[in-house]
């Protein structure tokens, strides 16, 4: 792999840049007790170095003078995260004081590590197969408690585990093609197909199909989704963003088109990161400052996800409402009748009659009523029916992932049309085959170098 060098020693600075009460710096590699110990020394005198134990004392610099008061500790291979010897230095966590502490460690033969290059080296050394490893990354930049949990999942090995379940599926098929491969003379059929395709549905080809499913999860559990709030001026638009951010984030007063420009947060909606946008008010503008406000506002329309269209439950509902209503044409929204402290529950049933295809929620964003109910329907917009998630989708595969289980699925499916052709039974099993290596690429056992370079890239230095 391009950047590479196991005979190396690598260091790096493993916290966040900042200040912070503790800062850590890791060394692993065949010299990392040999730095330790010309770098620290223990309060108490004569002690040794004991693995996997904390010990207090100070580091200096090459002219002597103590960089800083630190806990130290060396770690034996193989029980490490790269399975080499790894030395951590914990310092206050000053980046001057770190920065200094590193480059005593680097002068002392060390050289800074790459990005991802402690994960790459426990992945090398068969501590993790390669799920494991990019789900670090997914855990490092979760958005949300469920997006870590999905990531600890992963962690975890749930992904690998049924990885490992379609691939042994798929060698227990090619066995069965091997045993004819070699044996083509005798008169047994030792080549049962319904019983391969069979045995290819059940195994292979229905957790294939699963498993892209919760890729289509997982990727909005990653990136999250963009919901904009739409409406024309005075529907309480700004109101519905500070109730669902529970803080006064937007100006709210009487007077129409208060929102002259787009506000933005991240909220998290059962565990989905969203961006929840308020704009301006759609209407004819007067001046030039509101027609770019609203101009802005329908080009978020356009790039949402999820358009939470909202009308003043106590007005009647007038042209314009029906206007916009139109022009949101094909973009998944929900609407939302708003101000329902003000009007009767026929009220309500009434103007929601107009909008019979998409199911109204009926809310009061000043008083938080009905937010529990809003909160659900755009939970099912975006993930479907809660109700069908299931236990397994506690794995979340990537965009990678996807990719590869899809030509994993088109291998399978030209599997079939090889068996039914009745091709030789080599040429068959040359599809199985593609199939597992094809596998063999999500876990690590046959990744390019040039992929697992780039996805190692991804993780911050000192991971």
């Amino acid at each position: 792999m391009a950047g590479l060098r196991n005979n190396d020693t690598i260091a790096a600075i493993a916290t966040p840049p900042g200040t912070g009460g503790i800062g850590i710096i890791r060394i692993s590699g065949v010299g990392a007790r040999a730095i330790l110990q010309r770098l620290f020394t223990p309060s108490r005198r004569h002690v040794g170095l004991k693995s996997h134990t904390l010990y207090h004392g100070t580091v200096a610099g090459r002219d002597g003078r103590v960089l800083d008061e630190v806990l130290a500790v060396f770690m034996r291979a193989p029980r490490t995260y790269t399975r080499e010897d790894v030395v951590e230095l914990h310092s206050h966590g000053s980046y001057l004081v770190l920065s200094s502490i590193l480059a005593e460690v680097l002068r002392l033969g060390a050289r800074l590590a790459e990005p991802g290059e402690f994960t790459k080296r426990a992945f090398l050394a068969g501590r993790i197969d390669l799920t494991r490893a990019e789900a670090v990354i997914d855990l490092l930049q979760a958005k949300t408690g469920t997006g870590a949990e999905l990531a600890v999942g992963q962690l975890q090995g749930r992904l690998f585990q049924l990885i490992e379940e379609i691939r042994q599926g798929l060698v227990d098929i090619l066995a069965v093609l091997e045993v004819a491969i070699d044996f083509p003379e005798d008169d047994l059929e030792l080549l049962d197909s319904q019983r391969i395709l069979t045995q290819l549905g059940e195994r292979v080809e229905a957790p294939l199909t699963e498993l892209i499913a919760m890729a289509d999860r997982g990727k909005i559990y990653r990136e999250g989704v963009n919901i904009v709030i739409a409406g024309l001026p005075n529907v309480g638009k700004s109101s519905l963003l500070n109730a669902m951010l529970q803080e006064e984030r937007a100006l709210v007063t009487p007077v129409p088109g208060t929102t002259r420009d787009t506000i933005e947060e991240v909220i998290s909606v059962r565990g989905v990161p969203a961006r929840l946008v308020d704009t301006a008010g759609i209407r004819a503008a007067t001046e030039s400052v509101e027609e770019m406000g609203i101009q802005r506002a329908r080009q978020k329309v356009r790039e949402a996800d999820l358009v939470l269209f909202m009308v003043d439950a106590s007005a009647p509902l007038s042209a314009e409402d029906m206007e916009l209503y139109a022009s949101l044409g094909d973009v998944a929204r929900i609407v939302v009748l708003n101000k329902i402290d003000l009007v009767t529950r026929d009220d309500l049933d009434a103007m929601a009659a107009h909008f019979y295809d998409d199911r109204p929620v009926s809310i009061s964003a000043r008083h938080h009523a009905g937010l529990p109910a809003l909160y659900e329907a755009v939970y099912n917009h975006i993930m479907g029916d809660a109700s069908q998630v299931r236990e397994r989708e506690a794995c979340s595969p990537n965009i990678r992932h996807r990719a590869v289980l899809e030509e994993t699925l088109a291998a399978c499916a030209r599997l079939r049309q090889a068996l039914a052709a009745g091709i030789p039974v080599d040429l068959v099993a040359v599809e199985v085959q593609t199939a597992l290596d094809c596998l063999g690429d999500i876990i690590g056992l046959t990744t390019p170098d040039e992929v697992l370079d780039r996805i190692f890239a991804e993780f911050c230095i000192g991971k």
